[in-house]
């Protein structure tokens, strides 16, 4: 396999675990489990993760082993989402543009019907990435220090006469952290590697929370790709680096091998649990945001909505909407392949019953 189709691979598992439990069937705001959102991989600010005791991470930390020469190079990218919280405004007046260098006034309102098109608070995410530079695990500790901004935007809503008569409000906290990266000579050519991310966001004391997860990295997750090296399965290590690996000390996420089956060059840190290499599968149309289930069943599911239900999934969220139009539009023979696929069988071996 080479290098493009690898990292192809790895980015699309990554993607899932970025976007799993983002939002779940039925894909509404109103559902129950859809208020209780944002809970994989969070890392709050340290003041109110303090706050709460530690009930609440503040640090996620990964350790694995490295079998690594003196030319190795070692590569780290933490990924996370952050929240970002999208309002609605509407103008007594409609406007032919948004005046440049001033906010307009609006009133801000809890539902809009503009054009035929249904608009509803909700809250997004905004993807967030802190690419480290290239490393030599020789001797390694390296700190990097992230910082996202606040910010705001407004995007204009038009009526069928092309003026603006409302506004989609956008607006995400400050946010900031570091990187740490150290790594550990055990023996001849095995280093420890350790990556700890942390939430270093200054917040108001007392927060709820709802506030903190503002300020907050979600579903957090590194990815650690080397050069001239190899990783050492944690699931699965050989025998003579057993006790090494049992000595690796995972907070908040677990690493695994991932790529083709036999490759050990790049691994992804997740707080999901998956095993070495998982895999999305060939015949799964898209994302659900849901690994833990079945793409036929949501699928079938999803073509069961009423008409209400299914305009809500629209309004409630852009990826929201884009599963439920590629479900409606998935032909038959598409549903066929979701049904019925065996896969991860191995010959036995040994005596027959």
């Amino acid at each position: 396999m080479n290098a493009a189709t690898s990292l192809n691979r790895v980015e699309k598992i990554a993607e899932a675990v970025l976007y799993e439990g983002y939002m779940l069937y039925p894909y509404r705001a109103s559902a129950v489990k859809n208020q209780q959102r944002w809970t994989f991989g969070v890392l709050c600010p340290r003041s109110y993760s303090e706050q709460q005791n530690g009930s609440d991470a503040w640090t996620m930390q990964t350790q694995c082993l490295l079998e690594a020469g003196t030319s190795t190079r070692l590569n780290v990218k933490v990924r996370c989402l952050q929240i970002v919280n999208r309002t609605l405004g509407k103008f007594s007046d409609p406007l032919h543009e948004l005046p440049s260098g001033r906010e307009p006034e609006f009133e801000i309102a809890d539902h809009l019907e503009i054009g035929g098109q249904a608009f509803m608070p909700w809250q997004e995410a905004a993807e967030r990435e802190v690419t480290l530079p290239s490393l030599y695990p020789a001797a390694l500790s390296h700190n990097e220090s992230f910082r996202f901004p606040s910010g705001r935007e407004l995007e204009p809503l038009r009526n069928e006469d092309d003026l603006i008569v409302g506004v989609v409000i956008r607006e995400w906290e400050m946010l900031s952290g570091s990187v740490e990266v150290n790594a550990e000579p055990c023996r001849n050519g095995v280093s420890k590697i350790t990556v700890r991310i942390e939430n270093s966001t200054s917040v108001e004391p007392s927060q709820t929370r709802a506030d903190a997860l503002l300020h907050s990295l979600i579903s957090a997750h590194t990815i650690l790709n080397v050069e001239g090296g190899q990783f050492v399965s944690q699931i699965d290590p050989p025998e003579n680096l057993k006790s090494l690996a049992a000595e690796c000390r995972n907070v908040g996420t677990w690493p695994v091998l991932v790529g083709e089956e036999g490759e050990r060059d790049t691994m992804l840190s997740s707080p999901i649990i998956l095993y070495d290499y998982p895999q999305i599968a060939p015949e799964s149309p898209g994302s659900l945001f849901d690994g833990t289930e079945i793409d036929e069943i949501l699928s079938l599911r999803i073509l069961t909505m009423t008409d209400e239900e299914k305009h809500e999934m629209r309004q409630s969220d852009e990826r929201a909407r884009q599963i439920l139009e590629r479900t409606e539009s998935m032909p038959p023979e598409q549903f066929m392949k979701l049904h019925g696929v065996l896969r991860g069988l191995h010959p036995v071996t040994g005596g027959t019953r």
